[in-house]
């Protein structure tokens, strides 16, 4: 048994295929004006890779450097306008042309019909929480919940100031570990929703499968925010869909609606106008300032999406990075631990604890040294947690699962 107390030299390092060679430093910023027609900076315009960390942070959450580059290129001088999409008018042909961009690129990987709106809001999907019952229902209508972790309780708790919100599972009692058959959960017949969180960022719980609300009236809604275009997803089976972009499609600042048109336009009178779709749908998400530049680096990630081969190809990458760090919690002997049942493990967020719960905060600080940072579990269920978004290359879940062997090494 190894008896080494220092991390191994021999861990993985972080990729350098992006910029090493020739690199400028991360100030060296060139405000020359960029053509449209470009995909990707050169070489020679970006900083060195190997500066950065292998970030496992579940939100925000890291972005893919080539997109980082590419927005650094176009930062003082947008593709020959003279100035940064930051400082633009929103009502301008440059973001005009972004925002349309960036919903066609998503209708594609969704295939999302024109039965479907597609909203670039504000306020995250926490104030979906609010906007839901608002929009598809009356105060005395009642909605379904499922509840497999802490987001979809905030969204039932927030949801029951304006609608008969009906709990009708909660996974609490089992530590938000699990998801119920869909036939043993007892739906309101009258319901006017279902609502779930398709992935559950803290617990680390994902639905596999979607249930049909028993209402034939009703529609399925989803808090898709930690597991948006991470895999391909049949969006005629919902009524809404919400995402806050921070995970896997962009930076914190917007959040992405997706709700069928003939929902819209029957919001409760006490509304607020920011959170009526007929509003945001009317005015083609320019009813007030969009975040333009989180829309922006949006459009970048969905083109390069459609690049890499669309949602079916990005799905097979998670899953190969998912199934490897699982190998490697399962096969540890029971040194690390998954709480999550199998059946319904994320591919997004993947919890675990040790066995030494002493030793967690040791892990935690020796892989940040090693260039690996934002392990630590969410403060309510501690732990470690990394997330492994899109983003996330399997580099870098290589390197973690390289360390994760090394330190039980050195602590038998």
């Amino acid at each position: 048994m190894a008896t080494n107390t220092s991390p191994n030299p021999l861990l993985l390092k972080p990729s350098s295929s992006i910029g090493a060679k020739n690199a400028t430093t991360p100030n060296s910023i060139s405000c020359a004006a960029t053509p449209a027609t470009s995909s990707r900076p050169s070489p020679s315009s970006s900083s060195s890779s190997s500066e950065r960390v292998f970030n496992f942070a579940a939100g925000p959450a890291t972005l893919p450097e080539s997109i980082l580059l590419k927005a650094q290129s176009e930062l003082c001088n947008y593709r020959g306008s003279g100035m940064s999409i930051m400082e633009m008018s929103h009502r301008g042909k440059e973001f005009d042309d972004v925002i349309k961009k960036a919903e066609s690129d998503l209708r594609t990987l969704l295939s999302i019909s024109d039965d479907y709106a597609v909203l670039f809001l504000q306020g995250g999907a926490t104030t979906q929480f609010a906007a839901v019952p608002l929009n598809l229902c009356n105060s005395d209508d009642t909605a379904d919940y499922i509840v497999t972790g802490s987001w979809g309780d905030k969204a039932f708790k927030e949801a029951q100031k304006y609608c008969k919100a009906n709990l009708v599972y909660s996974g609490k009692s089992d530590k938000y570990t699990m998801i119920p058959p869909f036939d043993s959960v007892a739906q309101n017949p009258d319901a006017k929703f279902l609502h779930i969180c398709a992935n559950e960022t803290i617990h680390g719980v994902e639905f596999q499968e979607y249930p049909v609300p028993k209402n034939k009236d009703a529609i399925l809604v989803a808090d898709m925010s930690s597991n948006f275009c991470s895999k391909p997803v049949d969006v005629s089976k919902f009524g809404l869909i919400y995402a806050g972009a921070q995970k896997n499609v962009g930076p914190s600042g917007v959040t992405i609606v997706i709700v069928r048109k003939d929902l819209i336009g029957k919001a409760q009178p006490i509304t607020p106008v920011m959170l009526d779709y007929k509003i945001h749908a009317d005015s083609a998400s320019l009813y007030n300032t969009p975040p333009c530049f989180a829309i922006y680096i949006c459009a970048l990630v969905f083109e390069d999406l459609l690049e890499q081969g669309g949602l079916v190809e990005i799905e097979k990458k998670n899953a190969r990075k998912a199934g490897i760090l699982y190998d490697a919690i399962d096969g540890s002997g029971g040194f690390y631990v998954c709480p999550v049942e199998r059946s319904v493990r994320s591919l997004m967020n993947v919890p675990f604890t040790l066995l030494k719960t002493e030793l967690e905060k040791k892990f935690i600080e020796e892989a940040a040294k090693e260039g690996m940072v934002q392990l630590k579990g969410h403060r309510s269920v501690g732990g470690v947690r990394a997330s492994i978004y899109n983003a996330m290359p399997l580099a870098g879940v290589e390197k973690l699962v390289a360390f994760m062997k090394d330190f039980q090494a050195r602590h038998p």
